[in-house]
C-alpha cells in the first residue's frame, strides 16, 4: 500500500495548492501509540493556556496585576488596537483553530510556538484525503480537516485573505471549495463589512495595508461582525512562551491554570527568558543560564549557544522561521550582533530565547524527480490542528507533517521539504 508519484502529482487541483511547492512521499508519517496519545490530548490544555494568557493580559490591563505584563505585550502595537482588545465585547473570544508547531524529539514534543493565522488547512486536508484514499487511516480521517473547518465559519462565511497573505491562496480556495455551503474566498484588500461570518488570514501588524482592518477590529467588539481570529494580537506573540517561565508570574501560572494542563505546558515548552536590557540587581542572575548580564550570554562558547533568539511576533519576520536564530549556528560575531539587536528592539518589538531542543533523525522514503525513492534521514516538525466548535468542544481535525534534511536546524516549508499526513503505528 502505497502512492505513486504519478498518482500524486495527477490528484494536484488545477493550479497546484501552494506556490513554493514541496517534495512527496509515498507513504504518511508513523507515529507511536504514545505520541499519538500525547496529540490526541493537547487539544484542551492548549486551548487553556491562550485562555489563562489572556486572562493575565486582561487583569494586567485594569491594573489588577503588575502593569508591565500588558505593558511589554502592547509594545509595538497601535493604541486603536490595543483598545479595542482590551473591550468587554472580546473577554471571550479566542482563536478557533489552534496549531502548535512541534519537534518530534527522542523524548516527546516540544512546542516552538502557537499560531493563531495558520497555514497549511488546505494542504493538510487535501492530503489527508489523498492518502486516506490510498487506505491509510490518517490522523482525522479524509474529512477531519473540512469539517473542522466548516464547523468554525458559516455556510455563507468568507475567508479574508490578504496580498501579503497571497502564497495560500490557492489552498484555501480549494478548502472553501470542499465545506461548499456558499463560502467563498474575499481579498480582504476589496471587503466592505456585510454581515458574514469572517475567518481572517491576514496578520495584524499588516493593518496599514487593509483599509478595513481597523473597522473589522472595532466591529467585532462590539458585535457587528463575526470575526476569528479575534482582535488580540497579544495571544499571537511568542513572547508567553517566555512569560511562562519567568520566575516572578510561576504563582500566577499555577494559579490560572489547572495542574494537569500546566504540567501538559511545562513539559512541552522549553524554558524562556525575554531579551530585556534592563540591568538586574547585583545579586540576580539570569534564571538557568547562571549568569549576571546579556553580555555575558554574547560571549557564550558555541556548545553553550544551545538556544535559540526570535522576534516575539508583530513583525513580518515573525513566521515561516524567518526572524529565528539558532546559536551553535551563527559565528560567535554574528551571535553577539543579533543578540544586540534584539536588546536594542526591546522598546519597539520585543525579542524571546528559548533553550534548543534537539528534534530526533528519522528515515522516510521521499520520491525523486524521476519517480525513483530514496531514504531520506530527517527532522520533524508536526502541525496538528485543532478546531473548536460553537459549543466549546476542541478536537483534532488533522496532523500535518514536515521533513526536512536532518542537517537543518530549522523545520518549516521549504522547497526539499517533504510533506505528509500521520498516521498511528
Amino acid at each position: 500500500m502505497s502512492l505513486g508519484l504519478e498518482e500524486i502529482q495527477a490528484a494536484l487541483p488545477e493550479g497546484g495548492l501552494y506556490e513554493g511547492g514541496w517534495r512527496y512521499s509515498p507513504e504518511p508519517l508513523v507515529l507511536s501509540k504514545g505520541e499519538m496519545k500525547s496529540m490526541n490530548g493537547l487539544g484542551r490544555p492548549l486551548a487553556r493556556f491562550q485562555q489563562a494568557s489572556d486572562e493575565i493580559y486582561r487583569r494586567s490591563a485594569s491594573g489588577n496585576l503588575p502593569g508591565w505584563i500588558a505593558e511589554i505585550l502592547d509594545t509595538g502595537k497601535p493604541s486603536w488596537m490595543v483598545e479595542v482588545q482590551r473591550q468587554v465585547g472580546l473577554r471571550d473570544a479566542f482563536p478557533r483553530v489552534i496549531r502548535p508547531d512541534l519537534l518530534l524529539g527522542e523524548n516527546g514534543f516540544s512546542l516552538t510556538e502557537l499560531d493563531a493565522v495558520p497555514g497549511g488547512l488546505g494542504i493538510t486536508a487535501w492530503l489527508s484525503q489523498l492518502y486516506a484514499g490510498a487506505g491509510y487511516e490518517v490522523v482525522g480521517g479524509a474529512q477531519g480537516m473540512i469539517d473542522g473547518f466548516s464547523s468554525i465559519l458559516d455556510e455563507d462565511g468568507a475567508v479574508l485573505i490578504s496580498e501579503e497573505s497571497a502564497d495560500y491562496r490557492q489552498e484555501m480556495e480549494w478548502l472553501v471549495a470542499q465545506a461548499g455551503g456558499g463560502r467563498e474566498v474575499v481579498p480582504v484588500e476589496d471587503y466592505e463589512p456585510d454581515g458574514r461570518s469572517l475567518y481572517r488570514f491576514f496578520e495584524w501588524f499588516d493593518w496599514e495595508a487593509v483599509p478595513v482592518a481597523k473597522k473589522l477590529a472595532e466591529l467585532s467588539a462590539t458585535g457587528g461582525a463575526k470575526l476569528n481570529p479575534p482582535c488580540k494580537p497579544h495571544l499571537e506573540d511568542k513572547l508567553w512562551l517566555a512569560l511562562f517561565w519567568t520566575p516572578a508570574l510561576r504563582p500566577l501560572w499555577e494559579e490560572v491554570l489547572r495542574g494537569s494542563h500546566l504540567n501538559r505546558i511545562r513539559k512541552l515548552v522549553p524554558f524562556g527568558w525575554v531579551v530585556d536590557p534592563s540591568p538586574l540587581p547585583p545579586q540576580a542572575a539570569l534564571p538557568k543560564l547562571n549568569v549576571h548580564s546579556w553580555d555575558e550570554v554574547a560571549d557564550f562558547s558555541q556548545t553553550q549557544r544551545e538556544l535559540v533568539l526570535k522576534i516575539s511576533g508583530f513583525h513580518e519576520t515573525a513566521w515561516g522561521s524567518r526572524g529565528v536564530y539558532v546559536g551553535q549556528d551563527l559565528p560567535k560575531a554574528e551571535w553577539r550582533s543579533q543578540l544586540q539587536s534584539a536588546l536594542n528592539d526591546f522598546e519597539e518589538q520585543p525579542w524571546l530565547m528559548q533553550e534548543f531542543r534537539e528534534s530526533r533523525v528519522i528515515e522516510h522514503p521521499v520520491y525523486r524527480d524521476d519517480g525513483s525513492i530514496e531514504i531520506m534521514k530527517g527532522r520533524v516538525r508536526l502541525c496538528p490542528y485543532y478546531f473548536t466548535d460553537a459549543d466549546g468542544r476542541t478536537e483534532l481535525g488533522g496532523c500535518l507533517a514536515t521533513i526536512v534534511p536532518a542537517d537543518k536546524k530549522k523545520i518549516h516549508g521549504m522547497k526539499d521539504g517533504v510533506l505528509v499526513p500521520v498516521v498511528a503505528g
